[in-house]
């Protein structure tokens, strides 16, 4: 087969679901509507936090950041998406396709540490009341989103410099609407044998490290609240964490999936399929589920979007 050194690719073809023509507009409309329902809902879920002083809590602190996260992790890969059906083009350049991946890497990287970040957080809150405001103190809560974020960066970094040593083939088609790392790695005509050991590694290492993390606290919690005597205090000491233990479930339970598929299907687009769910099916729920089971969060979207029609109510009465 024919090599070609990395410095000379062009570009990549993004595959996506389908070839079909007559599905393309229906494709275009779905993720659109994902796309804006996600941005929205994350975005109004930021500002009732900000808007709202009883939720300047390191809780809520955590889920804006983890709002914001979802935004850029779904803004990394679909508006792209988006601009390739709507100009008939399944082109994305190299340095654009090794870009998104890294930016993929790290999002996704910090959706997980988050998770676990958020885990600890109730563990204190539950386990340590009494310590809570000691311990979650707004110094710790940076130090824990930054190191969070570094983590993810340098394991970003570290996946994006071994790709740009690899040697590609004449076939770069990537049987996928995203820069997704093992599909971009095994494109490669040179041996991957090493890229593929770090792949496997970072994804135990780093997947399976914030999921024990998830695990311990959440063990530490449900024997804390089975030790208290009213139902009444146990049913509001699991409230406080249900939301997030819900989202949890769904992050880590679509992962899940999308590994199975790949592992069992020999058709490249159920994978494509399948990857549709964590990356924008989770992000576009997160928000209904915080505001559905979470009363502080209900409470303070309905006060801003008060606030918002009322402003367009005086603004309308000036007008006339």
């Amino acid at each position: 087969m024919e090599l070609r050194n990395y410095s000379q690719i062009s570009e990549f073809l993004l595959l996506g679901f389908s070839e079909a023509t007559e599905l393309q507009l229906l494709i275009f409309g779905l993720f659109l509507s994902m796309y804006l329902i996600t941005v929205f809902g994350n975005l109004l879920i930021i500002l009732a936090i900000i808007s709202d002083s009883h939720l300047h809590t390191p809780m809520y602190f955590f889920l804006s950041i983890l709002s914001l996260v979802d935004i850029c992790f779904t803004s990394t890969s679909i508006p792209k998406m988006l601009v390739n059906i709507q100009m008939q083009s399944k082109a994305i350049g190299y340095t654009g396709c090794i870009t998104q991946m890294c930016f993929l890497l790290l999002f996704a990287g910090l959706d997980d540490f988050l998770l676990a970040v958020m885990a600890y957080d109730r563990f204190v809150a539950i386990c340590r009341p009494l310590h809570y405001t000691i311990v979650m103190n707004p110094q710790l809560c940076m130090w824990m989103v930054l190191v969070s974020f570094v983590i993810s960066a340098l394991h970003a970094l570290l996946q994006g410099l071994m790709v740009l040593h690899l040697s590609f083939c004449t076939d770069l088609e990537i049987p996928h609407f995203i820069c997704e790392l093992n599909q971009v790695v095994h494109r490669a005509c040179s041996d991957t044998f090493l890229n593929d050991v770090v792949i496997y590694f970072a994804a135990v290492l780093l997947a399976i490290g914030p999921l024990a993390g998830i695990l311990y606290s959440y063990s530490k919690i449900v024997s804390t609240i089975r030790a208290i005597s009213s139902d009444e205090g146990r049913l509001k000491a699991f409230s406080t964490c249900g939301s997030h233990l819900s989202v949890v479930s769904l992050f880590y339970c679509t992962c899940l999936g999308v590994y199975l598929s790949s592992a069992t299907a020999h058709n490249s687009h159920s994978t494509a399929a399948a990857s549709v769910m964590y990356l924008v099916v989770t992000p576009m729920l997160n928000p209904f589920i915080y505001s559905l089971r979470n009363k502080d969060i209900k409470s303070a979207l309905k006060r801003l979007l008060g606030i918002k029609s009322r402003n367009v109510a005086i603004l309308g009465r000036c007008n006339k």
